[in-house]
């Protein structure tokens, strides 16, 4: 690197001493002659500063080892950190990286609990089908809520997929098939028993959280409250109205009601 010559050359160190070396009557001045004067692990900065019709280079002595450029993110120095190393291993994941074991065993738990709860939707959606139930809008709704669940298990396997983990699919039992209550009567009993499960899912979500908060998972986190935690208390107080609103109809006649504002729930004009 060569700069032209100016009229003063000024060096300020740490402790604010100042070394004027005069440049007058040369032609060239190079910046490999001030290496007998700065050690090499020192940095220089040249900033140019107008003085009337001179231009001066002042030249800032540091200590900090930075770079002559004034960078001081050093990206190949910080890739000699292990953590960063890219994994050579065929069946390790390349995209992993502060993604704990207690994160990726919790998301696949939470996995098994949308399939479970779907399934048990699905149940409900078959058994309000039959032709000697046909209350067509319970069946609608439960369908559309078994979807929803099955949604957020793909949700969260793509999820573990994204962080480098490994999706794991536990066991699903075996729901019932039968939802007659004698003194509920069945609409009322499988709508209490859908709140229920709501309210599960959401204390499952909670749990999930505090394992990403226990493990400083941010990432985590901010997927867990963008996808989930909203959208749960919308479905518990959504069922927990059509609750309220079966208890007062009560059984018979004002179920098929009910019924119907399900099934045309949506539609233009209502």
């Amino acid at each position: 690197m060569f700069l032209r010559s100016v009229s003063s050359f000024s060096v300020q160190t740490k402790q604010g001493d100042n070394l004027i070396t005069s440049l007058r009557g040369s032609s060239l001045f190079s910046s490999s002659s001030l290496s007998y004067v700065f050690p090499s692990s020192s940095a220089l900065s040249f900033p140019i500063r107008k003085h009337g019709r001179a231009l001066g280079v002042s030249a800032s002595l540091e200590t900090n080892n930075l770079a002559l450029t004034g960078v001081v993110f050093q990206p190949f120095e910080e890739l000699k950190k292990e953590e960063l190393d890219i994994p050579v291993a065929p069946q390790v994941s390349l995209a992993r990286q502060k993604y704990t074991d207690n994160c990726e065993a919790a998301i696949n738990e939470q996995i098994n609990v949308e399939y479970n709860v779907s399934y048990v939707f699905h149940s409900l959606y078959a058994y309000f089908d039959r032709d000697n139930i046909a209350l067509k809008g319970l069946a609608k709704f439960f369908k559309e809520a078994s979807e929803e669940e099955r949604e957020h298990a793909e949700k969260l396997m793509e999820y573990q997929n994204k962080r480098g983990g490994r999706v794991k699919l536990h066991s699903i039992l075996m729901p019932p098939s039968e939802f007659e209550h004698a003194e509920k009567g069945d609409a009322l009993y499988a709508l209490e028993l859908a709140l229920s499960l709501e309210k599960l899912t959401n204390e499952k979500l909670l749990s999930l959280h505090n394992v990403a908060q226990q493990n400083n998972d941010a990432q985590m986190e901010e997927f867990i409250e963008r996808e989930f935690l909203s959208e749960q208390v919308e479905a518990i107080k959504k069922i927990a109205e059509y609750v309220a609103q079966l208890r007062m109809v009560g059984k018979g006649h004002g179920v098929w009601h009910f019924d119907q504002s399900l099934l045309h729930e949506g539609d233009a004009g209502l």
